[in-house]
């Protein structure tokens, strides 16, 4: 059993940045590939990045790419997403979630455990 926190959503003026985070608990972190995904209001959940086990490995949706970063600690129990260059069409809650095979998956459906997920608001 995996429990995710997600922290570090807010509002956030468009061309600003903020970093999220989703602790874990349990001492199998490490084994899980872990992704973040996120949801705007009347729209289906969307895949924005995935890290692999041991962090060597991610993917990132099109329009993230060069903006956003992930990154892992596995010693901390811990996955980021740094989010750069935020625009309004980021708005959305923002969710992580766990994947026991190795690599990351941009399917929801390839994740067992997920978070509450952290509101991020990109508004002047």
């Amino acid at each position: 059993q995996v429990q995710l926190v997600e922290s570090g959503g807010g509002l956030v003026q468009p061309g600003g940045s903020l970093k999220l985070s989703c602790a874990a608990s349990g001492r199998t972190f490490g084994s899980y590939a872990m992704g973040w995904f996120r949801q705007a209001p009347g729209k289906e959940r969307e895949f924005v990045a995935a890290i692999s086990t041991s962090g060597e490995t991610t993917s990132y949706v099109n329009s993230v790419k060069g903006r956003f970063t992930i990154s892992r600690d596995n010693a901390k129990n811990t996955v980021y997403l740094q989010s750069n260059r935020l625009k309004p069409e980021d708005t959305a809650v923002y969710y992580c979630a766990a994947s026991p095979y190795d690599s990351g998956s941009r399917y929801p459906n390839q994740y067992s455990y997920w978070g509450q997920g952290t509101q991020v608001t990109v508004s002047s």
